[in-house]
């Protein structure tokens, strides 16, 4: 009995309340569902700097390589390998004897011409006057005109002589000029500044001058060359951007561009773009972007592997969107949910660009005045009413509110039926 009676109870009150249940439902229908909440954010045109990052390598500003210009026996390496070197400044010293007799016998020769014309122009004074005489003898009947001639012929041969003298001068200065300079060049001397690297030659080695192997090398790196490939697909891209006008290149700071170690770190100092390279590489379908970096703390080395962030262009009417307001369809694309006027989910298919500093810039799919789902959209689809707030990046996830109107109109409709 005790059993029994337990059971009929609960029975019993399941039955009040179905039909109390049956007379509210009889009463009043159902209150229709809440619209989901869901956060938007309002599209805006914006003004951006756009960058692409390519990687590339450094080379040297200048290089010349140190090669003898006379043959000889060198005696002395006058630097420090891996040191600064100015211009000018020794490197080599060539055993000059031979050459410093060369330009004591050049001299000798010239002082021996000098003398040789100055003895021809006697003998052309002494014709000179000769021929002189004898004419206005001639005029007086007092010689014969084969005198008269033959001193017309000493003063042209005396002419002749002075001329070849002086030719003689020229050719010994000559002479003496190259003896000098093939004495200079036993100082092998470094032609621009830069850092000098090892020798490939030691003291009391024979060097032909012009030799194809280089004693050593000078390379300027202050400033230093950075060689970027950008391929033709890219530069197609900014043309039709550049041509279509959603990009705008006359500003005076695009030409500068950064720099980013292998590490990632970036380079203290800005380059500049120099030129492009007017031929396409056909092994790799790329053109070559060549920038100029100052290097005053030699971190810079010829060879580097290195990343450069060039400036594209200027867009003033980039539309961006935050990344959490984009999804992906079953194909991989790109969509994002939009709330027109009406309150209505509508879903735009999207072309991206790339991003900036954590959000979309979209080329297609939407514009400014758009209001983009960013938080809720998995309570809606393409087609529902929402309502909307907008989004607080400083805010936690947008929720519902608290059905507390319901819980108090229940409240109300059962306290009869509680008593």
């Amino acid at each position: 009995m005790k059993n029994s009676f337990r059971i009929f109870i609960p029975a019993g009150a399941a039955a009040v309340c179905l039909l109390l249940a049956g007379c509210d439902s009889g009463e009043q229908a159902p209150a229709a569902a809440p619209k989901p909440l869901v956060t938007t954010v309002t599209l805006e045109p914006e003004t951006v700097v756009l960058r692409t990052e390519l990687p590339g390598r450094t080379a040297s500003y200048r290089v010349a390589e140190i090669r003898p210009q006379v043959s000889g026996l060198l005696q002395k390496r006058l630097f420090t390998e891996g040191a600064d070197v100015e211009a000018g400044e020794v490197l080599y010293q060539i055993d000059a004897a031979p050459f410093e007799a060369e330009v004591a016998s050049a001299k000798a020769n010239l002082a021996a011409a000098e003398k040789a014309a100055d003895q021809a122009r006697a003998t052309l004074a002494l014709a000179k006057i000769n021929e002189e005489r004898y004419g206005a003898l001639y005029e007086e009947k007092a010689v014969a005109a084969s005198e008269r001639d033959q001193a017309a012929t000493d003063y042209d041969v005396a002419q002749a002589s002075v001329l070849a003298a002086e030719a003689a001068i020229e050719q010994a200065k000559a002479a003496l000029l190259t003896a000098q300079i093939n004495l200079d060049y036993t100082k092998i001397r470094a032609p621009i500044a830069g850092r000098i690297g090892r020798s490939s030659v030691t003291d009391g080695a024979i060097v032909m001058a012009y030799q194809a192997q280089a004693l050593a090398s000078v390379q300027q790196i202050d400033p230093i060359y950075v060689d970027v490939p950008q391929s033709t697909s890219e530069l197609l891209a900014l043309r039709r951007h550049l041509d279509a006008g959603n990009l705008d290149r006359s500003g005076e700071t695009l030409s500068e561009v950064e720099l980013i170690f292998e590490d990632g770190t970036r380079y203290p100092h800005k380059g500049t773009l120099q030129f492009q390279e007017v031929t396409v590489d056909p092994s790799t379908g790329s053109v070559i972007l060549r920038m100029v970096f100052p290097n005053p703390e030699g971190l810079l080395l010829p060879g580097m592997y290195v990343r450069v962030e060039v400036k594209e262009g200027v867009n003033d009417k980039a539309v961006l969107i935050t990344q959490q307001g984009v999804a992906r369809n079953p194909k991989g694309e790109a969509v994002a949910l939009v709330v027109d006027e009406s309150g209505t989910v509508i879903q735009r298919l999207l072309e991206i660009d790339r991003s900036i500093d954590g959000r979309w810039l979209v080329t297609s799919g939407l514009k400014a005045g758009d209001r983009v789902i960013v938080e809720g959209s998995q309570k809606v689809r393409p087609g529902a009413e929402v309502k909307t707030i907008a989004f607080d990046p400083n805010a936690g996830p947008a929720t519902a509110p608290a059905p507390a109107a319901q819980e108090d109109s229940s409240t109300e409709k059962t306290a009869p039926a509680a008593e």
